[in-house]
């Protein structure tokens, strides 16, 4: 008989070579997919994203956090925020007792902050053996993929559960997707009321949309500030500031354009009054070659100097990433009559003259459409009789800042002149271009589609980015 041995011997090796191949591959297939499952899983779903992300809105809502920890960061690999088992957050940040509130309720074991690109961080745990980075923490940092960000560092979180997750900060929030659910600003408008408090379809100007009432949920956060959303158009939202700004300042300040100015301001600044020459000042938003408040008539050579400081000084202090968000718009600074009883002819007396800008001031028709009270504030001379009232059904009653628009004179009357403006003060009333005391409330456009976070009260107002 023919022996078979070797033959069988050989044979069973090439099987056993075979099949361990197969259950290697097998293996390493199950470890690529355990991998992509614990990645899809584990890292930075959307649980995890949402629990960080509410410790990134506290250190935005005070940009004094945010620089500790940039300042503590130094050239440091990384610095502890957080460690459960050492007692909570670390109290040398500053960062409040609401830190340890927020990431036990989120069942936080260790938080760090980083730069932004993570190259040091990644380098460091390449290097070192660092115990408080365990490796399931240095696995997640490792397949962190992100590039660096002007003026931004990283959060970075291990949670009880297993999960893990990070989040890039900044002083804005203009661009952090991560934070918050996305809210189209189109949404706003399935929220339309016909009476009370919220956001109602302007009648004088289709597909335009205007927020009425004593408070509605109009906040919104704009240059770190607490703003309120005017109006909602096409292709743009109006603000207004919620507060008058800190600095005060005369619409027109005395002797820059009025009838001292040596013909600098053009001929309609320029009038004067027999024994009330002491009235100083001019009461025209921009320059024009041929403007009236219903009687007096010339040019106006220099735009006020409340304009020039608004589109100067002011707009350049902004953020820049928030400047970035300005468009120019119109503004309409014709003359209105406190007389009017029509809404839509005291528009049209605004409309008389424009100007196309920046910065600008709110409008007698904005603080008349902003009013819940429409049979009995819905007009200029509504809006005067009943006065003490209507202060109390809209949101931009305040204590004396300025509008745009001019005093419509008329007939010749010395006490008003060239020098009278509407004001809010509680209500509407006229005060002389030149009184250094006046209140400021800018009012600009700003280009935006999306929300991010926010339900537009005051306490968590709308935050927004740039898409």
């Amino acid at each position: 008989m023919k022996n078979n041995r070797g033959f069988l011997l050989a044979e069973s090796l090439v099987v056993s070579t075979f099949v361990l191949t197969v259950l290697i591959f097998l293996f390493v297939q199950y470890q690529n997919l355990m991998t992509t499952y614990k990645n899809n899983t584990d890292y930075n779903n959307p649980e995890a994203i949402y629990n960080l992300g509410s410790f990134g809105q506290y250190l935005n809502a005070d940009p004094s956090r945010l620089t500790s920890l940039s300042d503590s960061l130094g050239s440091n690999a990384y610095i502890r925020v957080y460690d459960k088992s050492s007692g909570g957050c670390n109290v040398n940040l500053g960062l409040g007792t609401f830190c340890d509130t927020i990431f036990n309720a989120a069942g936080a074991k260790k938080v760090i902050y980083a730069g932004s690109d993570l190259t040091n961080l990644k380098n460091y745990i390449k290097n070192n053996d660092d115990s408080y980075l365990n490796q399931s923490l240095r696995d997640f940092i490792r397949r962190i993929d992100a590039d660096a960000i002007e003026n931004k560092g990283r959060l970075i979180a291990q949670f009880d559960n297993g999960y893990f997750a990070t989040v890039a900060m900044n002083t804005s929030l203009i661009g952090e997707r991560l934070i918050c659910t996305v809210t189209p600003v189109n949404s706003l408008k399935s929220q339309l009321v016909t009476s009370g408090d919220g956001l109602y379809s302007d009648s004088t100007e289709p597909g335009r949309y205007v927020y009425k009432g004593a408070n509605p949920n109009n906040y919104v956060k704009f240059n770190n500030e607490l703003w309120r959303i005017l109006a909602i158009n096409n292709d743009n939202l109006e603000i207004v500031k919620d507060d008058v700004l800190a600095e005060k300042k005369a619409f027109d300040e005395k002797n820059y354009r009025d009838y001292m100015s040596d013909g600098a301001g053009g001929t309609y600044c320029r009038y004067a009054y027999g024994n009330y020459q002491n009235f100083y000042g001019c009461n025209v938003w921009s320059k024009n070659n041929s403007f009236t408040d219903g009687v007096h008539i010339g040019t106006v050579l220099l735009d006020s100097s409340l304009n020039t400081y608004l589109n100067g000084t002011y707009y350049n202090s902004i953020a820049a990433d928030y400047r970035n968000l300005i468009i120019n718009h119109t503004f309409y600074y014709g003359a209105v009559d406190d007389e009017t009883t029509s809404l839509q002819a005291q528009i049209s007396d605004e409309k008389k003259y424009s100007w196309t800008g920046k910065v600008g001031l709110l409008e007698t028709s904005d603080y008349v459409k902003s009013n819940s009270n429409t049979s009995s504030c819905g007009n200029m001379q509504s809006n005067s009789d009943a006065s003490t009232s209507c202060y109390m059904t809209t949101y931009l009653s305040g204590s004396f800042y300025w509008l745009i628009n001019p005093l419509y004179n008329a007939q010749d009357e010395a006490w008003s002149g060239v020098r009278n403006v509407w004001v809010v003060n509680r209500s509407m009333s006229t005060y002389t271009v030149i009184d250094t005391g006046g209140g400021i409330k800018p009012v600009v456009a700003i280009k935006v589609t999306e929300f991010v976070c926010g339900d537009g009260t005051e306490s968590n107002p709308y935050q927004i980015f740039s898409t």
